[in-house]
């Protein structure tokens, strides 16, 4: 397993990152792209239907193309109040709280849905993307993600111990945790003073403190809902990894909490 995670990071990271960088037009598209195949992922899973991604059910198809709109408008002109990306964070947040899987799905499927849950945060990455004209602010986003979520991992394999939430997640420990919320606060800060972005150490340590979290959140909201639905993975479409949702889970959230710190707090 820790093989095929390290070939498909090998394979994947330098094309995203590649993607990243071209920026453009050719950037909103892979990010449609992503995000019509993670809604249909979450449509498949909500409804339980056992099918491949390619034979996807009608509802799939119409979240999909409702997902892959939202960046289409962004690139237009059309920005989001923040007030949609704060409830869709609150409604997560109440989901986790009750932490009953049973009780999570329906709920969740009801306020949200694939459209706002993949469709809206997602076309973030185009609002980031589009600050400024500046690809660093992606790279601060995905890498500071990425790193969270490697640093997770890798302590929680090492001295992982104490289980975290079991009934939501058996496989995440206290230790793997606390493992992302220091590692992330440092990866953070060192993207913060490596790239070339206009942010002072204590904007990059307020932003450390919070990407951490908020993705742990996250991570740990996606799995409530999959064990609603009972499945381990939204799909098998990143070997390794799971589906695209599995990885996009976390940056649906940190994405737009620094885009949101780029516009309040260092512009």
């Amino acid at each position: 397993m820790l093989a095929q995670r390290l070939l498909t990071a090998a394979i994947g990271i330098p094309i995203i990152v590649g993607v990243i960088y071209v920026g453009g037009h050719v950037f909103t598209a892979v990010v449609c792209v992503i995000l019509a195949i993670a809604a249909i992922e979450f449509v498949h899973m909500m409804t339980r239907a056992e099918r491949p991604l390619w034979r996807p059910n009608p509802v799939a198809i119409v979240a999909a193309g409702g997902a892959a709109a939202l960046p289409i408008a962004v690139d237009a002109g059309v920005e989001w109040p923040p007030e949609l990306a704060i409830i869709v964070g609150i409604a997560m947040l109440y989901i986790l709280g009750r932490g009953a899987p049973k009780f999570a799905l329906p709920w969740w499927a009801a306020v949200l849905a694939a459209v706002a849950y993949v469709g809206l945060l997602g076309s973030y990455f185009v609002l980031l993307r589009d600050l400024d004209d500046d690809r660093n602010w992606v790279f601060w986003a995905v890498l500071a993600t990425w790193g969270t979520d490697t640093c997770a991992y890798a302590v929680g394999k090492l001295v992982g111990r104490h289980k975290m939430a079991p009934s939501i997640s058996p496989g995440k420990t206290w230790e793997g945790t606390i493992g992302a919320l220091v590692g992330g606060l440092v990866v953070v800060v060192a993207l913060g003073w490596a790239l070339p972005l206009p942010v002072s150490l204590g904007e990059a340590v307020l932003l450390g403190l919070l990407l951490p979290t908020v993705a742990v959140m996250a991570d740990l909201g996606e799995s409530v809902l999959k064990r609603s639905a009972g499945v381990k993975d939204t799909s098998e479409l990143v070997p390794g990894h799971g589906g695209f949702l599995d990885r996009l889970d976390s940056l649906l959230f940190t994405v737009p909490l620094v885009y949101y710190v780029a516009v309040w707090v260092v512009q």
